[in-house]
């Protein structure tokens, strides 16, 4: 009898671990990874679906604090220090919490990431930014909760929360600027390559900055690639003539650039020189 009972006890034991049934869940957990300049921005999220109910302002009431999703609280990392609102937030994890009202949202960046959903007791002194958000209504629904990184710059992105009829933004900064100019200026007082001059007066080029100086760079990147240089490098250093007022340098790279993306069959950079030199006024 008692091998008996340890005989169907097994069997039990097997039915009940065999038996386990996969069902999808109803707020699905998403990941995203972007490169914002050069930080690395992780946000982690349950995205919730309307299925027929009243969001905002029923299921979820205005006026009070949301995990901003489903499940455990919204959770963003960073590689780098950000700012938000004004205020420096410094790499790591942080909890992300909306207070949804009628014309604006409150979104909080807080610095305990490991609740559940919302904290049992709200400590102010792990705010380490709040941000009121303006609200923008949308020509369409949407049906599940989104969560998006819009507006991408060097230097910027904005965190974008979409549901319902609504689409609420929060400008995230990166220190992109400061990390490039630190880079150059190590590379610059060692013994920078080619790539080191094409990159910084590229990135010169791109920001703003000083163009004589992009000048000086894109020439020796030219002029150290030799008989190797790419179409794509005559490309850069005709625009960077053109910004520094150099049109006759300009309509000559233009025309190396144009050569080049013609024998490698680069259509593109065909039709972007021939449009540069059109502009001025050389076809």
């Amino acid at each position: 009898m008692k091998k008996l009972l340890l005989i169907l006890l097994a069997i039990t034991a097997t039915f009940s671990v065999n038996a386990q049934i996969a069902t999808p869940q109803p707020s699905p957990f998403s990941k995203l990874e972007q490169k914002v300049g050069l930080t690395d921005v992780t946000l982690e999220y349950s995205r919730p679906s309307m299925r027929d109910r009243v969001i905002f302002g029923n299921l979820v009431p205005y006026g009070k604090l949301w995990r901003l999703g489903a499940n455990a609280n919204t959770k963003i990392t960073f590689s780098t220090d950000v700012t938000i609102g004004g205020n420096t937030l410094k790499a790591g994890s942080y909890a992300i919490y909306a207070t949804p009202n009628e014309t604006s949202w409150n979104v909080v960046f807080y610095t305990d990431a490991s609740n559940g959903g919302t904290p049992k007791e709200w400590d102010e002194s792990k705010v380490a930014a709040r941000v009121t958000a303006e609200l923008y209504p949308l020509p369409v629904k949407i049906e599940t909760f989104t969560m998006t990184f819009d507006d991408l710059t060097s230097g910027s992105a904005v965190l974008g929360m979409m549901w319902e009829s609504i689409y609420v933004g929060v400008k995230i900064e990166v220190p992109t600027d400061e990390m490039v100019l630190t880079s150059i200026n190590d590379v610059m007082n060692g013994t920078p390559t080619g790539n080191d001059y094409y990159a910084a007066a590229v990135y010169y080029l791109e920001e703003g900055k000083d163009i004589k100086q992009a000048k000086e760079w894109v020439d020796k990147a030219i002029s150290m690639a030799g008989d190797k240089v790419a179409f794509w490098q005559l490309r850069k250093q005709s625009l960077i003539y053109a910004k520094a007022g150099d049109k006759k340098g300009a309509i000559a790279a233009a025309k190396k650039s144009l050569a080049a993306a013609e024998k490698a069959g680069n259509a593109d950079y065909v039709k972007m020189n021939q449009d540069s030199l059109k502009e001025w006024g050389s076809m």
